[in-house]
């Protein structure tokens, strides 16, 4: 069933209709430069969409394909915080505690030193071990996956770095849900997050055979930085079926802004309770201070899943002019969602071209800031 946000006029919403006339005019600017093939943006207030809007290609080759409102983006790093929001329900419902060591409910977790990694530190980037390597097979493999996670070995002390754990931290906390709940997370995810929130149709990790069709390609610049070109990696049934639960989620903006509506607003999305307000608190609260996150080489402001804007100089995405409490995350070089609690307002920010940075920080800054600049 399609997401049940209503639609509403910006001023209705007491957005400023021309910071969001701008925001349209960026992105289609991008699109009309060849920067990327097709974007998707939703910007979401008081439970209803201010702004739905799908710009330009969702494939290039062999043929174009026009993107639709149905199309389905690859969600990349997004991914984690709906991975993370399956872990906060196991806690709202009893079966672990932050404070818990993963080990405590991942047996042979323990091993190479890993036996006093908390959850906190495990989903917060400081678990220690965020060059680890996992294999294609545990896609399908679940008791490799469990193996894999494991035998991780420690690259430094846990809690004494920050630094980005890109896929091992929450292939982890895959291996975490499965341990507790008996359960495929994927499975568990889809009946637990995506369908309660009537997200089911437009939010997958794990994308079923049946909707690959809806999926748009991921592109690159070529190396002659002239054009775009198809990845190997991603395009393909077996990475889109995998799931993985740190980048190989795949949504729709609307599903995106509706889902972080839910988190704006104490864990209700249009009188369904996923998550109680303190729990929203909780995860979305600043663990790492100002410290450094060694991969991104800024202060991160990491919650358990999303990360915050704080009050430093830089940020990742959020926007620089967002509200200190604006929350969210990002996908590789494509891709933001965010929150901002004290307005109500999300945004969701969906493009299928993963494209480096300086340019892809540069353009997401610029593009929250015109959401920031809607809000009255």
């Amino acid at each position: 069933m399609p997401v049940s946000l209503d639609r509403a006029t910006p001023a209705s919403l007491d957005l400023d209709p021309k910071s969001l006339e701008r925001l349209l005019e960026t992105v289609t600017r991008h699109i009309a430069e060849g920067r990327y093939p097709g974007a998707q943006l939703a910007v979401a207030r008081h439970g209803k969409l201010a702004l739905f809007e799908t710009i330009g290609d969702a494939r290039i080759d062999p043929a174009r394909a026009t993107a639709s409102e149905d199309t389905l983006w690859l969600l990349y790093s997004n991914t984690k915080v709906i991975t993370a929001c399956a872990v906060w329900l196991l806690v709202e419902r009893g079966a672990l505690s932050f404070t818990d060591r993963v080990a405590e409910h991942l047996p042979g977790f323990e091993q190479n030193a890993k036996g006093d990694i908390t959850v906190i530190q495990l989903l917060t980037h400081q678990a220690g071990f965020p060059n680890a390597q996992v294999p294609k097979a545990v896609w399908e493999d679940h008791d490799l996956l469990r193996q894999t996670v494991c035998g991780f070995s420690l690259e430094w002390t846990p809690g004494s770095r920050v630094h980005y754990h890109g896929l091992t931290a929450h292939w982890t906390a895959a291996a975490l849900i499965e341990a507790v709940t008996k359960t495929d997370y994927r499975d568990f995810i889809r009946a637990n997050v995506t369908e309660p929130l009537g997200l089911g149709n437009e939010l997958f990790v794990g994308l079923p055979d049946a909707q690959q069709g809806r999926a748009a390609d991921i592109h690159e610049p070529a190396s002659d930085g002239g054009r775009q070109v198809k990845r190997a990696d991603e395009n393909n049934a077996e990475f889109r079926r995998a799931g993985s639960p740190g980048g190989g989620g795949y949504g729709t903006a609307r599903a995106m802004a509706a889902f972080y509506q839910m988190m704006a607003h104490g864990g209700v999305l249009n009188g369904v309770r996923l998550l109680s307000p303190r729990m929203v608190a909780y995860v979305t609260r600043n663990f790492t201070g100002d410290r450094i996150d060694g991969f991104m080489g800024m202060p991160m402001h990491r919650g358990l899943g999303p990360h915050s804007r704080g009050t430093t100089d830089t940020i990742r995405g959020l926007g620089s002019l967002a509200s200190p409490r604006v929350f969210g995350h990002g996908g590789v070089g494509s891709s933001y969602c965010w929150a901002d609690p004290d307005s109500g307002v999300s945004f969701s920010y969906l493009t299928n071209s993963r494209v480096p940075d300086p340019w892809h920080s540069q353009r997401i800054d610029i593009v929250s800031n015109h959401v920031h600049s809607a809000i009255r």
